[in-house]
């Protein structure tokens, strides 16, 4: 059974929300304001577990964060437990790609009333909030940033973002509306989700195997580590920075995105 106070806990939400689009987008900001995205297992050679109960070990009671495969796996027993009828789907992430990416991105397709939404608590590179799945549907995060969906021939569907490449995790260009996702609406089984994570955090040219990388929304910014290099945008203010000591790289860990790293572990990311 889903320990739902826990979870609602550990976000910061003090009761259950809504069954509704509202409800939906108050569970999802409040859950990306409270866990971290981060690849750090990936880069300290631990396997990333996606089930149920290794999800909310992890996420939920030793309070670490996860990437996409991970926040939405908790996110989706969330809404079961609240009501919400919602599965995952499968996305392609465009972000600076030079060739079709491989399916390595997870999210939730949910219904409200008859109308097909789009969740996402685990992308790492900015905040898209709920939207509904309809051609020319648009958006604006509290950051500022506009998101559209639009009908894609190749590729079913296509989630573009239009904002300041200061409230993304640094691979933005800033320049209109970017692709950030595709995705279709097929059917996806635990062995997709399996395979996909498997790849995600094991392949050599996976971007989470090459790279430490950590992101946590703020209520009206968005800061990102990856690696040694520290960026935050909150309001028009806007810091960048490289970091040269392991302590400097522990107490940011812990103060600003909330992982309580041992030192151990800091030397293995650190010694990257």
């Amino acid at each position: 059974m889903f320990d739902l106070d826990s979870y609602l806990a550990r976000i910061a939400l003090p009761s259950r929300v809504t069954v509704d689009a509202e409800g939906l987008a108050r569970l999802q900001r409040a859950h990306r304001l409270a866990i971290p995205f981060e690849n750090l297992d990936v880069r300290l050679g631990r396997r990333i577990a996606i089930d149920s109960a290794s999800v909310f070990a992890k996420l939920v009671t030793a309070k670490r964060g996860g990437y996409c495969f991970e926040h939405n796996r908790v996110l989706l027993d969330a809404l079961a437990a609240h009501g919400f009828a919602a599965r995952p789907l499968l996305g392609r992430v465009w972000l600076r790609a030079t060739d079709v990416p491989p399916t390595t991105h997870t999210f939730s397709l949910v219904e409200i009333d008859g109308q097909a939404w789009i969740a996402d608590a685990g992308f790492g590179g900015s905040y898209s909030p709920p939207m509904p799945l309809v051609d020319g549907a648009e958006a604006t995060a509290p950051d500022g940033a506009r998101f559209r969906l639009m009908r894609d021939a190749q590729h079913g569907w296509m989630l573009l973002r239009d904002g300041h490449p200061g409230h993304t995790d640094g691979r933005s260009a800033g320049e209109g509306w970017e692709p950030q996702y595709s995705f279709t609406t097929d059917q996806v089984w635990d062995a997709d989700l399996a395979m996909a994570n498997h790849w995600t955090s094991t392949f050599p040219e996976s971007r989470f195997v090459q790279a430490a990388i950590v992101s946590i929304i703020l209520p009206h910014g968005f800061a990102s580590l990856t690696d040694r290099h520290y960026r935050r945008r909150v309001g028009q203010d806007e810091t960048a920075a490289m970091i040269a000591d392991p302590r400097v790289y522990r107490m940011r860990m812990s103060l600003m995105f909330g992982i309580d790293l041992s030192a151990e572990d800091v030397a293995t990311l650190f010694g990257d």
